[in-house]
């Protein structure tokens, strides 16, 4: 498969593709990197020449206050254009690390700039992009703002469940997610000491099951309930959301 073959994926939920509109996405230029867990991919204050697709792996951006405290602020999974609005800053006002060894295809960003303007039909997947990266930030801000604890696990859970199984990466009861229990903590304002209480809680309640980087959601409802999640504010176009169906692998406790 080509490299960029998940741009064109991605591209193509947002907007109408024609074939001339594929081939430039493919012929963009870009090389592809690896990087070991807990490197950086952007780091705050520097300016970027290229923005990543993130082929294999999960990365996620965070700010770092004065005192040292973390705020994790969105997760990445494989198929994102991850730091895409730096395209058009001049500087990143965050940075990029990635939670396991990932591949990401770089590509200049001059050349996302000039496909962008080109071809109007890519310009509004790429715009479409990062407002629907905008929409999931203000999800996120309500969650850590307004629900407690309890609330705002179940709906981070939701949310990586049903993104991975509409990027065919899992399903959205049984699915990957290679995060500790300290970055779940910055992701959702809480303490390591908090999460890991509220983790126990749902597996008590036989709402979960998390053994090391595999999540079980045992009654979706239920959990997305709890949550308050509705995906609307993923975008997700409708011929793209399948009805919830049973997983594929039985339900190991």
């Amino acid at each position: 498969m080509h490299a960029l073959e998940p741009l064109i994926q991605k591209l193509k939920r947002w907007s109408d593709l024609d074939e001339a509109d594929q081939r430039l996405v493919l012929s963009l230029p870009h090389s592809t990197r690896r990087f070991s867990r807990a490197s950086y991919v952007v780091q705050e204050g520097t300016v970027p020449s290229h923005a990543g697709v993130l082929l294999s792996g999960f990365a996620f951006r965070q700010k770092i206050t004065a005192s040292g405290s973390r705020q994790v602020l969105a997760i990445h999974i494989p198929g994102d254009i991850v730091d895409l609005q730096n395209s058009f800053l001049d500087r990143a006002d965050h940075s990029v690390q990635v939670l396991t060894d990932s591949e990401f295809a770089m590509v200049p960003i001059s050349a996302f700039k000039d496909i962008a303007f080109q071809r109007p039909a890519i310009g509004i997947a790429l715009w479409r992009e990062t407002l629907v990266d905008g929409s999931i930030q203000r999800e996120w801000t309500a969650n850590v703002g307004r629900r407690n604890a309890r609330e705002r696990t179940s709906h981070l859970l939701c949310e990586c469940g049903y993104r991975l199984e509409m990027a065919g990466l899992g399903h959205r009861t049984r699915f990957q997610l290679p995060m500790t229990q300290e970055e779940l903590a910055d992701a959702l304002g809480l303490t390591p000491v908090h999460i890991n209480r509220t983790l126990m809680s749902l597996d008590r309640e036989g709402l979960t099951t998390r053994r090391r980087n595999l999540v079980q959601i045992h009654d979706w409802d239920a959990l997305a309930a709890i949550g308050d999640f509705e995906p609307g504010y993923l975008h997700i176009p409708a011929a793209l959301q399948p009805a919830l169906t049973a997983a594929p692998v039985s339900k190991a406790r």
